[in-house]
């Protein structure tokens, strides 16, 4: 059983490819943080090991030991984290020395079952040195060998390791799929499966740990406020807040991202409202703070600061100065109607 949720493309494409016997050596599943993509891949493994045929049972030893992720055969590659310091601290980039071992144990025929796996988690990460040697095992992939990239945003994959690998393209998960998991199947409250679902922008994965852990949307709300001050601030804590977080970019550009991202949802809910459609608004929990907001600016602003979010997204993407990139984006956040009456007379 493939127990991922709103993915049919996807997962009918792997069925084929099993069925038929013509599975590809590496695949690059790419998709939004927490749409399915370390799920597909897991149940990609047990397909391939299942004692019962090609499709996961989700029953066997096998298939029970790759979920626990016990399995020999069966790795998941992701970024070590930073431990210098005696805490758990940010995330490095996937190191040579990982995808050295990935080698060796490539060349070894399957242990305890019929082939081997490899998942490369955050694949985007692995640096100039590891992606360089990665390379080399997809141009010359050992039989009974899988590898499978996992990426929210190819664009940093070196272009010579996606012409090797089969891109897999997981979009969003539709609301109301998601609602309906959450009411069918995990039993929370129709109220609460509605906000979950519109909150995770399409990541199930998202909607299901909320659900699970209130310290979720409660830390979401918490950043989102930290976010709407900075509107009624002065410049100098904006610049202060812009320093921060580039000292944080440096260290978990993933991170940095999802703040952006956050903003740029609550920006595009109030433009949203102010044009009279707030039913269709992604942050449901902060309706009624939206439209005290919107009621101060004008629908010109409003999608002038969009388009200033998405530039610096794009601009850090392109690896700009991360300190340089903040400022601009905090010397673009538009004044409250109130503020410019009152400039004057200051």
């Amino acid at each position: 059983m493939w127990n991922v949720i709103g993915q049919p493309k996807a997962v009918e494409l792997l069925r084929h490819s099993l069925e038929s016997g013509r599975l590809a050596h590496a695949y690059l599943f790419v998709g939004q943080p927490h749409v399915g993509k370390a799920t597909l891949a897991i149940n990609l493994a047990q397909a391939l090991n299942c004692e019962q045929g090609i499709e996961p049972c989700g029953q066997c030893r096998s298939c029970l030991r790759i979920a626990a992720g016990k399995h020999a055969d069966v790795q998941i590659i992701g970024r070590l984290p930073d431990t210098g310091s005696g805490e758990a601290g940010p995330k490095k980039e996937i190191s040579i020395g990982q995808i050295r071992e990935l080698q060796q144990a490539a060349g070894l025929r399957p242990y305890e079952g019929k082939h081997r796996v490899f998942i490369i988690d955050s694949a985007e990460h692995l640096n100039e040195e590891s992606a360089n040697c990665l390379l080399k095992t997809l141009e010359e992939p050992p039989p009974e060998v899988l590898i499978i990239l996992l990426a929210a945003n190819d664009a940093r994959l070196l272009p010579t390791i996606v012409s090797r690998c089969q891109r897999v393209e997981l979009l969003p998960v539709p609301a109301n799929t998601i609602e309906q998991e959450l009411v069918e199947h995990r039993q929370i409250e129709p109220d609460k499966a509605k906000a979950f679902s519109r909150l995770c922008r399409g990541g199930i994965g998202w909607a299901i740990s909320a659900s699970l852990n209130e310290r979720l949307p409660q830390e979401r709300s918490l950043r989102l406020n930290e976010l709407q001050e900075l509107v009624t601030t002065s410049l100098d804590k904006r610049f202060d807040f812009a320093t921060k977080l580039a000292a944080q970019f440096n260290k978990n550009r993933d991170s940095v991202e999802e703040v952006l991202r956050l903003w740029l949802d609550w920006w595009r809910d109030l433009l949203l409202v102010k044009e009279g459609c707030a039913e269709f608004i992604t942050n449901v929990d902060q309706e009624e703070t939206l439209v005290q907001h919107s009621e101060g600016y004008n629908v010109a602003e409003i999608r002038h600061f969009i388009e200033a979010i998405r530039a610096a997204l794009e601009q850090l993407e392109q690896n700009a100065n991360p300190r340089l990139v903040l400022e601009v984006l905090m010397l673009s956040i538009p004044n409250r109607e109130e503020e410019r009456i009152k400039r004057p007379s200051a």
